[in-house]
């Protein structure tokens, strides 16, 4: 039996001005520069403001309120000039290879292959991932480049360039798992002694060595303990991941990691700017509002011209808005940190830096812990100790025996320092790095312990086991 009623639900809607200050509190610097010039290429009504204008601070800026009663927002000039002016400064920049894709397309172009060939291969080398493994079933891929590329292939002529592909450098290229990367690399060596018996561990007792049953290999091999310690450092040796370093004989490309944020240490002071870098200052075009004023209650054509001026105002009003929200709530944020870590931003003393999770700075921003997160996201901060993403500062804390409140990266430190020290031929178990935490006035359960170890990517003891 259907039945009729009336239901009656709140729902929050949200202004287009919230909606794109939401999106721009999530772009870092050098997004922002690009999200702004693309602004100003779709809309005529924004422009940028001049050297003159901006020494006049801003009296040639209209108010959209002087064209329309409707404002969300109160009256106020549509101009941002939140920043100061910066001389752009030298960044500092992290010093990357050429990409292995670019250096495999570049060997491809030297390559015997003939068009066909070579099509199918770049169509595989862009499949690869960023280990530059090759992750994917060659089958499906047969049927990706037959509806990208219109060509019909089958497996068997896709292995036959992908071995072609696994002759290029950087070694290791191409393979599609951990053994068949690493025996690339061990059967383009010389072959020693040693770099024979360590094709002969990766080829048929790979599953032993991973789970580090050397007993077992020495047994199966007929092989001593130095002559199996030799054949394993060949096979340390070997790089696991081929695509996230290329040969130096490659041309360094500069990539740049612009700081959202500058804090000097001056005088005893903490000072934090935001730099504005090639962020241009924004302006209502003039011109078009005049045009709005004049259009409107004419005949019909003017009236949507005035129309489409209205709304191109409408978003620059948001636009500049939005942009002059993000300033604020991001200087606001990076101030709230600073406050709460001050004792670490003196120094950069890592054993000063407070446990902090996102509530702690909304609670004293008073903004939504959403809203942090998307401050906090792809930022960074330029020191006099270094340039750091914001989430660094961020971490969950424990009582130590004292009762005071400890960061985890403080008890993280302690893990990895006495793992680093431990003795490899007997290394420490979990229970083992519980017990070197009490002794140092941590009181950590197991499971924690197991935790943390996991997050620093450090295997469990007997997969650290050396010979």
């Amino acid at each position: 039996m259907l039945k009729q009623g009336l239901q009656q639900k709140q729902i929050q809607k949200l202004s287009p001005l919230q909606i794109q200050t939401i999106k721009l509190l999530e772009l870092p610097t050098l997004e922002l520069e690009q999200r702004i010039k693309k602004e100003l290429e779709e809309n005529p009504v924004l422009d940028e403001v001049s050297e003159s204008e901006d020494q006049e601070d801003g009296r040639g800026t209209i108010s959209l309120s002087e064209y329309s009663g409707e404002d969300q927002i109160p009256s106020y000039k549509l101009y941002v000039n939140n920043q100061s002016k910066d001389i752009k400064p030298e960044y500092n920049t992290f010093s990357v290879k050429e990409s292995f894709y670019q250096s495999l397309t570049s060997q491809l172009g030297y390559s015997q292959m003939d068009n066909r060939s070579k099509a199918i291969a770049r169509f595989i080398i862009g499949s690869l991932d960023g280990d530059g493994y090759l992750r994917r079933e060659l089958d499906s891929l047969t049927d990706d480049i037959a509806f990208r590329q219109g060509i019909e292939t089958n497996e068997k002529e896709l292995e036959d360039i992908l071995h072609k592909i696994q002759e290029f450098e950087p070694v290791g290229i191409g393979a599609r798992d951990l053994r068949e990367c690493l025996l690339l690399q061990i059967r383009s060596l010389e072959h020693t002694s040693e770099q024979k018996i360590a094709e002969r561990i990766l080829d048929e007792f790979f599953v032993e060595f991973t789970k580090k049953h050397y007993q077992r290999i020495m047994t199966r091999m007929s092989i001593d303990e130095d002559q199996l310690k030799g054949a394993v450092n060949e096979i340390l040796r070997l790089n696991p991941r081929p695509g996230g370093q290329i040969d130096d004989s490659y041309t360094d490309q500069a990539q740049q990691v612009i700081p959202d944020f500058m804090l000097e240490y001056k005088d005893g002071e903490l000072i934090m700017t935001m730099p504005r870098f090639s962020i241009p200052e924004l302006k209502v075009n003039k011109r078009y509002a005049d045009l709005l004023m004049k259009s409107a209650g004419v005949d019909k054509e003017g009236k949507e011209a005035a129309s489409f001026v209205k709304q191109k105002l409408d978003s620059a009003k948001w636009f500049i808005e939005a942009i002059r929200q993000r300033y604020n709530t991001l200087r606001n944020t990076m101030n709230a940190i600073i406050e709460f870590q001050h004792d670490y931003f003196i120094e950069g003393d890592e054993t000063k830096l407070k446990p902090m999770v996102l509530k702690n700075i909304a609670e004293k921003t008073g903004l939504d812990i959403s809203t942090i997160s998307r401050v906090v996201n792809c930022k960074y901060i330029q020191t006099h100790f270094g340039i750091y993403p914001l989430k660094y500062f961020f971490s969950e804390g424990l009582l130590n025996e004292s009762g005071e409140e400890v960061s985890t990266r403080e008890i993280k430190n302690i893990l990895s320092v006495s793992i680093d020290a431990e003795d490899k031929k007997k290394p420490l178990t979990d229970e083992e790095l519980v017990s070197v935490l009490q002794e140092k006035g941590y009181k950590v359960a197991r499971r924690t312990v197991a935790k943390y170890r996991e997050q620093l990517n450090i295997p469990i003891a007997r997969l650290r086991k050396e010979l």
